[in-house]
């Protein structure tokens, strides 16, 4: 494929040239001219499309890493089920971030060494598909230290072999017949106190994009999935007032209809430049990805002086509390979460009783003649 072709089939794509010959290719990210992103791979490659797309939006991707084997292997199937699952994300069907993550797990599961006796120290990638449970068991032993990752390492093993066994690579699948990795919640990320909020606040003023971002997590409740390309276009008018109304991403949630709290009205209202989206960046465009949305409220939250560890999921989490603090139901908070079971919003209304419970068994106390 010719230089020009693929220019003109992909804006923004620039050649890097060494004595006259192309040696590898740039992409402008689109709305910021002055910023370039090498890509990994070539046009020639079957990732190219994705690469390019991410560098457009503002991120890099690594290098593919080749999981490809012989038939019969581990490595083999991990391609293939990859190569599935990088299909259903071109159709809509998974989340780029998923694909992404189930790349860089699959090149970990595939670099670990055999403890069986045969195969010792020979990498997963060309051993025999069907991994013993012996082996199952040593490999989840290895990752104790990191029962997050582990959870996820066994559900892209569950996922690869059930993919298999329907297409006839595989016979078992080993990662259900061996228990998962036991993970227990270690609380999740930090909620922002209501000193939190007010330090934020007071460094970054009402008509700032930092301002209007902590409105929309505060009085929407939204994940960061979701924040980054909520806008005007999911506002609806009822009975001269105006709601929100959209489907969150993460699977298995359900839609959120709330009305605009005036607060977030007003934050919206208040924004100079006005784009597809509600938050937007120092150039006026929607951000790229959650990942760049992420990144900038590390930034804002830096510069109001607040710990690292404040995150917009805290934000969710503080409002939750808030929410039961000002008597919302189990069933009220999940409206406003989007969650699809009732025990994910007792998690706020649960304390909240609890404390009422004991204010309550306190007061009994008062009147004790002591």
């Amino acid at each position: 494929m010719e230089a020009g072709d693929v220019r003109l089939r992909y804006p923004g794509l620039v050649p890097r040239r060494r004595a006259g010959k192309i040696v590898g290719w740039r992409v402008r990210v689109e709305g910021d001219v002055n910023r370039k992103i090498t890509l990994a791979v070539g046009p020639d490659h079957t990732d190219f499309h994705l690469h390019y797309r991410a560098a457009r939006m503002g991120e890099r991707l690594d290098a593919p890493q080749d999981m490809s084997g012989e038939q019969g292997t581990m490595g083999w199937l991990m391609a293939a089920y990859l190569k599935h699952l990088e299909q259903q994300v071109n159709d809509g069907l998974a989340s780029p971030l998923t694909l992404k993550e189930r790349k860089s797990l699959g090149a970990y599961v595939l670099d670990q060494e055999s403890e069986q006796r045969k195969s010792a120290g020979r990498k997963y990638a060309g051993l025999p598909v069907t991994i013993p449970a012996a082996e199952l068991e040593a490999f989840k032993d290895r990752m104790a230290a990191k029962p997050g990752k582990a959870r996820n390492v066994w559900k892209l093993l569950t996922a690869a072999y059930d993919f298999g066994m329907k297409r006839n690579m595989c016979s078992v699948n080993p990662a259900r017949a061996v228990s998962k990795p036991i993970y227990r919640s270690q609380g999740g990320a930090t909620p922002w106190t209501v000193k939190d909020l007010e330090k934020f606040r007071e460094h970054h003023e009402p008509g700032s994009m930092a301002h209007l971002a902590l409105s929309l997590f505060m009085f929407t409740a939204c994940r960061i999935g979701d924040a980054y390309w909520l806008g005007r276009g999911q506002e609806m008018h009822r009975q001269g007032a105006t709601w929100l109304e959209w489907q969150p991403g993460k699977k298995g949630s359900r839609p959120v209809s709330i009305p605009m709290m005036a607060p977030l009205e007003r934050a919206i209202r208040s924004q100079v430049v006005v784009g597809d989206t509600y938050l937007l960046t120092s150039h006026g465009k929607p951000f790229a990805s959650p990942e760049a949305l992420r990144n900038k409220m590390k930034e804002w939250v830096l510069a109001a002086g607040l710990p690292p560890d404040r995150s917009s999921h805290g934000i969710r989490k503080a409002a939750g509390h808030l929410l039961a603090l000002h008597g919302a139901t189990q069933y009220e908070i999940m409206a406003v979460h989007g969650h699809a079971n009732a025990s994910t919003s007792q998690v706020y209304t649960e304390t909240v009783e609890r404390m009422k419970l004991g204010e309550m068994a306190v007061q009994k106390l008062a009147g004790m003649d002591w």
